[in-house]
């Protein structure tokens, strides 16, 4: 197949590219920033020469949108906003436009639509949208209305033709340097993977094989379109979260974080408390329902791997 990946060159990007690749698939990341074969320049926003890559693909998996690791304050996160709206209508006049288009879209969104809750889990059917819980920062409410808007975006394309599946991800966890896997690593071995404000809320995340087995699975099962969790079926509170990352790494004890310790641990890191605090407790209803089984369905198992495959890595560069 050929599979074209707007926005490819990210974490999750370098994670379905090498799997991609691996199984002998054309793959052509569209980017800002080529680098190398196989890579396209465009610019996130217009029609362009990239435009030739989409017609006569086989799949559009667009993963392009500014990333989530930054400090929350308006101008980035209108950025956040126009970065994921724009490239995802760019790419729908380009799906719209070709002779032959694709036959089915991937398009990335967002677990964070749902509400901050502890209760109960959010599945594709009876999931609730947030962004009218009490007693959380109004800005929470802009992170579910990038995702919502980033989802109409997607379903306003005219695109008959193509098959759409908005992909409401959680966590990734890759080895890959830079991503999040490797940000909670450090903390937790440094002591400092503790709980965050008593640590009840729960964390979604799903183990990279188990996300491009789930994105092969969307290419080829022709009755799924419309949005789909993919998350591990077993959430689990961060205090629990980090006890289990720490025990991968072989660490006995994390620091507790008080919420205004992670106010100042978030404005050193650049990053914000939201990624820490929002209980994101999410389930692949629909993923389970058509039949998809996960490879790495409980969080120690999965820990346990992805810190097997970070020490060989680290191993590999010392030698």
């Amino acid at each position: 197949m050929k599979i074209v990946m707007p926005g490819g060159t990210g974490q999750v990007g370098r994670v379905l590219e090498r799997a991609f690749t691996a199984a002998g698939h054309d793959v052509v990341v569209l980017t800002r920033r080529p680098s190398g074969p196989g890579q396209v320049y465009w610019d996130g926003e217009t029609p362009g020469p990239w435009t030739d890559a989409v017609d006569g693909s086989d799949v559009v998996v667009n993963l392009a949108g500014r990333s989530v690791n930054c400090r929350y304050t308006p101008a980035n996160l209108r950025a956040m906003m126009h970065s994921r709206v724009r490239s995802t209508r760019a790419v729908g006049e380009a799906v719209a436009a070709a002779a032959r288009p694709p036959r089915v879209w991937l398009q990335m969104s967002t677990a964070t639509v749902y509400a901050h809750r502890f209760d109960a889990a959010h599945d594709e059917a009876t999931g609730v949208l947030g962004g009218q819980e009490p007693g959380v920062p109004g800005y929470w409410s802009y992170s579910v209305d990038i995702g919502t808007a980033w989802e109409r975006a997607l379903e306003e394309a005219p695109t008959p033709r193509t098959r759409k599946v908005a992909l409401r991800s959680a966590m990734v966890m890759s080895p890959d340097r830079g991503g999040v896997f490797d940000v909670l690593s450090r903390l937790a071995r440094t002591g400092l993977g503790g709980p965050v404000a008593g640590g009840a809320q729960y964390v979604s995340w799903v183990h990279e094989t188990d996300f491009v087995r789930a994105a092969g699975f969307l290419i080829d099962r022709e009755d799924l379109s419309g949005p789909v969790n993919v998350a591990a079926p077993a959430p689990l509170p961060q205090r629990a979260f980090m006890r289990e990352l720490r025990a991968a790494w072989g660490v006995p004890v994390g620091l507790p974080a008080t919420r205004w310790m992670a106010e100042i641990g978030a404005f050193v890191l650049r990053s914000d408390t939201e990624l820490l605090l929002k209980s994101r407790r999410v389930v692949p209803g629909r993923l389970l329902d058509a039949g998809f089984t996960f490879d790495r369905p409980a969080w120690p198992g999965a820990a346990a791997d992805l810190v097997r495959r970070s020490r060989a890595r680290a191993r590999g560069r010392a030698a």
